[in-house]
């Protein structure tokens, strides 16, 4: 899988049933490396959903390298862990960084 994949199908369960997550943000994913790119995770809200390129107002960048990314997701890397080593880079709300690991799955 590739997180251009991921967000599309990422996309089409936020649609299915947009207050399922109950978190009410935006987060802003800045991959780099193979496949990165950027993205937005609106949560909450009549345009809940996920959109390539970039937020200003997102309340929660993430940023890391695309097969970081894939780890994180497919569980073989622990989120904890990647932001303790610094793989993952997290600005703004950090209470919403915690809470990254449920809207991932």
């Amino acid at each position: 899988m590739t997180p251009a994949e991921f967000f599309a199908n990422k996309h089409d369960q936020i649609q299915a049933n947009p207050d399922a997550l109950g978190v009410n943000a935006t987060y802003q994913f800045n991959l780099s490396g193979d496949d990165g790119g950027d993205w937005v995770i609106k949560l909450g809200g009549d345009d809940s959903g996920v959109a390539t390129g970039t937020d200003e107002s997102a309340q929660c960048v993430i940023s890391m390298k695309s097969k970081d990314f894939l780890g994180m997701i497919d569980g073989s890397l622990n989120p904890q862990m990647a932001f303790m080593t610094g793989k993952l880079r997290v600005k703004g709300d950090m209470g919403l960084a915690l809470k990254l690991q449920s809207i991932l799955s």
